[in-house]
Order: C-alpha cells, then structure tokens, then sequence
C-alpha cells in the first residue's frame, strides 16, 4: 500500500512542474485525494457493500469536484491535473500511466446494461474537457484533444480532436509534419475546414463581381 502512496505522489512531480514539495502534493492535490478515495471506495464494491462504496465516492466528489464510481478499475500512476468536474462511470476501465486534465468525461451514452463506459489502454493522454463516451476503446499511446467528444474506437498511437472526434495522426503519419504534441498543441480540423470555406466564398465573391462586370459591360453595349 505504502509503495503505490509513493508511486501516486512521484508521478505528480514527474508530471506536473509546480509541484514543489511531498506535503504540498499530500495536503493540496485533489486529484491525488480523489485517487486515494477511489482505491478505498472500489475495495469495498468489490465486496459488494454498495452502499459504503457510494457514499465514499460521493464525499470524494464533494471535496474534489472529481467524481469516480467505486465501480471504475483504475491501474498505476494515474495521473488527475487540476481534476475539478472530472467524471469516470462504473465499467470504466483505465490502464497504467493515464493522464487526464479537469472536465474530461468518461461516460456511457445512454441506460445500455453491462459494459457501456470506455476503456482507456496505457499511456493515454486525455485533454482538457474532453469526453469520451460510450462502450469504446482508446488504444495504447493514444491522445484527445480538448474539448473532443469521442464516440469511436481510437486506435492505438493515435491523435484525435474535434466533435465529433477524429483520428488526425496514427502511427506518426498525417499531411502535414508531425510535431511533438502537447495536449495545448493539437491540430484543429475545424479550423482548417473554416478556413477552406472561407476560401470558397471569396473565390465565389470574385467570380460574382466579375459576372456583374460582364453584365454591365454587355447593358451598356445594348443600350448603344
């Protein structure tokens, strides 16, 4: 037990640089806390006493804005970033070494029974405001770009963004050069696709000024 307390507080320095000192990051991370109630929570659900495990959880949500059910399987070094309005469902499932910032959800889409919340394989990054939904699976090395609604299997190595999400980067390979991405540093297809109709209607522009042209031009020749 002693040993994953230790490894929870060094992934916090490891990720986060403000991080300054193993009392600041035991009296002040929320998400760590969240972490902490969720791992006594979900002990108490897998021996079936519902009933504690939910009030747990719910005094967890009340202190740290994050609200995991006790359902939820979470492996090591989890990592929760300025976590308020985070939420993760019951059959969710989340593997080693995930990083997710405040707002993300990982939720169901309707009132399925059984598995209906994503599984999120190892090494994922899931950014600010994102939600993934849904009985899906988000592969190995993969990242969400914030605010991304995700409704579709991610594979593994991949970059997804927009609404809804779409895989813009897989195995290293898009149109254009690749950089080293953070999660405020993602590719915007919806900007790109403005962008493309902005040009469209400019080019429509001229060519409505000069069919006005030729018209006036052809006016003036009648009336002569």
């Amino acid at each position: 037990m002693f040993k994953r307390i230790k490894e929870d507080i060094e992934v916090v320095f490891e990720q986060d640089p403000a991080a300054r000192s193993y009392l600041e990051v035991i009296l002040t991370y929320s998400g760590l806390h969240a972490i902490w109630a969720h791992r006594i929570a979900h002990a108490f659900y897998k021996r079936k006493f519902y009933f504690i495990a939910r009030v747990i959880s719910q005094v967890s949500r009340f202190f740290t804005g994050i609200e995991i059910h006790p359902g939820a399987k979470i492996g090591r070094r989890f990592f929760i970033d300025h976590g308020m309005g985070v939420v993760i469902g019951e059959t969710c499932e989340i593997g080693d070494n995930v990083t997710i910032y405040q707002g993300v959800t990982l939720g169901g889409t309707g009132k399925e029974k059984g598995k209906r919340h994503p599984t999120i394989k190892d090494n994922v990054l899931i950014s600010t405001g994102a939600k993934v939904l849904g009985s899906i699976t988000v592969g190995e090395n993969s990242k969400i770009g914030g605010g991304s609604v995700v409704l579709k299997e991610v594979p593994p190595n991949s970059t997804v963004v927009g609404i809804p999400g779409r895989v813009v980067i897989q195995d290293g390979v898009r149109i254009k050069k690749e950089k080293d991405l953070n999660h405020c540093d993602l590719p915007d297809p919806e900007a790109d696709r403005f962008k493309q109709i902005e040009e469209e209607l400019k080019r429509l522009r001229r060519e409505l000024a000069e069919l006005k042209e030729e018209r006036n031009k052809f006016n003036g020749h009648t009336a002569v």
